[in-house]
């Protein structure tokens, strides 16, 4: 497969000691954090923002649709458009973004601000997920791309484990413009800590500028890709509704949540040591036991035990899916790695919607038993895929043999 050469910057000289640039990779976590937790804020904040703003909660809940429409339309466009720019300002433009963002959300009276500040987040998010993980591989050495990328994606499982509850939290507290403030103040934080923290990297400059078209007929993307959507859907069907889920077992699902978090966290750590060796065997071994364990909900899942023991080992599987497949779509993409991530938020995002579309189909034609059976089928789906793709997107052995 291809290597991208034209990303290393001469700031890359500073990082040839055994040790990662921890530092400047807990930058980029951050950067991602800030992404899912601007995102998911207000579905635990619903009813506070409704009254505030004087809408329904329907209304209210748009204010999360319209920053995953914004992340969805501007990932690839606005990835391709500053694929020459230097990485550091372009991630300091959208942190800035996600600043103004949160602030007009706290301070606006008006839905019609509010919605619009929500699109330019989402805007900016489409854009920081395009370069994270191209961005987190020019600051290390080639054989520490693995790692790298595990601890640059650890800011995706830990907002979607906490993003929800953090909201309702601090709703509690400061109320839900003071939470969106407290955002602004993260982002600000964050700013200062990229600026002192985080080394700037070169752009692609001329004819180092792949096509989109190229870097999507490359071996092995559309096959990822599929996997992101199947795989994806299948968890954002179950994860969006979780709480209805969990009720109807008799679950308490703040229980839930904190196992799927926590097992999330250990399977972070997991790919993080393992990903460069076995990237392959991960993959299908965490989406066959999410199929697995869908399979057993749809036999079992009223029994609270299987709940719990099943979001623990849905945990440990997703936690680490931002890292493999990320890694996997730069791999394969070679040089055109920020327009592939690009196209892998892109993917990220349409599964969001999709799984909450089709989730909420499936709750209102037959409840929640409805809900594991497409899980699993999903799953599968994603698995098969994921098995028959060994040459181009989930090669077999070492990750530095593979390359060759």
């Amino acid at each position: 497969m291809k290597q991208s050469s034209s990303l290393i910057p001469i700031e890359r000289t500073a990082n040839k000691s055994s040790a990662l640039p921890v530092s400047a990779l807990s930058g980029l976590a951050a950067s991602g954090f800030l992404c899912i937790v601007t995102e998911t804020l207000p579905a635990g904040l619903l009813p506070q923002i409704a009254t505030g703003l004087r809408v329904s909660e329907a209304i209210a809940g748009q204010l999360v649709v319209v920053y995953a429409i914004g992340s969805l339309l501007a990932a690839i466009p606005l990835t391709s458009l500053t694929q020459g720019f230097r990485r550091r300002p372009v991630l300091l433009a959208a942190i800035i973004c996600f600043v103004i963002g949160n602030t007009l959300t706290a301070m606006s009276e008006s839905i019609g601000v509010v919605l619009i500040a929500r699109f330019i987040a989402g805007c900016a998010a489409g854009l920081a997920w395009g370069m994270l993980a191209g961005y987190a591989r020019s600051i290390v050495r080639p054989d520490q791309t693995g790692p790298a990328m595990a601890v640059a994606m650890v800011g995706v499982p830990l907002a979607l484990a906490l993003g929800v509850p953090m909201g309702t939290f601090l709703g509690g507290l400061v109320g839900w413009r003071g939470s969106f403030l407290t955002l602004t103040a993260l982002g600000v934080m964050l700013l200062a800590w990229i600026i002192a923290k985080v080394p700037d990297a070169a752009g692609r400059t001329g004819d180092n500028r792949p096509s989109i078209l190229s870097v999507i007929g490359t071996k092995g993307i559309i096959p990822i890709l599929l996997v992101i959507l199947t795989w994806m859907t299948a968890h954002n069907i179950l994860y969006t509704y979780i709480a209805p889920f969990a009720t109807a077992a008799h679950s308490r699902i703040d229980l839930v949540l904190l196992a799927f978090g926590i097992s999330s966290l250990l399977g972070i750590w997991i790919v993080g040591r393992l990903v460069d060796r076995m990237l392959r065997r991960m993959t299908l071994l965490a989406i066959g036991s999410f199929a697995l364990i869908a399979a057993l909900l749809s036999i079992a899942g009223e029994q609270s035990t299987v709940v719990y023991a099943a979001s623990v080992i849905w945990g440990l599987g997703f936690g680490g899916a931002g890292a493999m497949m990320q890694t996997a779509s730069a791999d394969a993409a070679g040089d055109g790695v920020d327009l592939a991530q690009a196209m892998v938020t892109t993917a990220w995002n349409s599964a969001i919607a999709a799984g909450g579309a089709l989730g909420g189909m499936l709750l209102t034609s037959g409840g929640t038993p409805m809900l594991p059976p497409a899980v699993s089928a999903l799953a599968l789906l994603a698995f098969v895929i994921a098995l028959l793709a060994r040459h181009f997107a989930f090669p077999p052995g070492h990750r530095a043999q593979a390359r060759r």
